[in-house]
């Protein structure tokens, strides 16, 4: 998967929009960071629970892997881009934009998304 790809799907869901946080491309929901890239290191991270954290690392442990630190505890989880595939990257944007956006949009959208 290309950065772009990554940046194509994240813009996809409902009310997304890209910004910047600390010098790197942010994707937000109604101001809500829900991923971000790191363009030079070839990766992405999406905001998931530890517990979609795990199984997203189970399933793809060569492009899932938790972001070091207190934060990957908490279930950021970084994105190989070059190992990753559509399919999975798409699952795991859609998880941490569920854990995101407001109930309501969520509610609005499911189904569709």
């Amino acid at each position: 998967m290309t950065i772009e790809e990554f940046r194509k799907l994240a813009l996809s869901f409902p009310e997304a929009t890209e910004g910047a946080h600390m010098g790197h491309p942010d994707f937000r929901v109604r101001g809500k960071i829900f991923a971000t890239l790191w363009p030079v290191q070839g990766l992405g991270m999406v905001k998931l629970t530890p517990a979609q954290q795990t199984s997203f690392i189970k399933a793809e442990p060569t492009v899932f892997v938790p972001v070091p630190g207190g934060w990957g505890r908490g279930g950021a989880t970084h994105v190989r881009l070059k190992a990753a595939k559509k399919a999975g990257v798409q699952k795991a944007l859609a998880a941490a934009w569920r854990n995101t956006a407001p109930k309501k949009l969520v509610e609005e959208f499911e189904g569709k998304i």
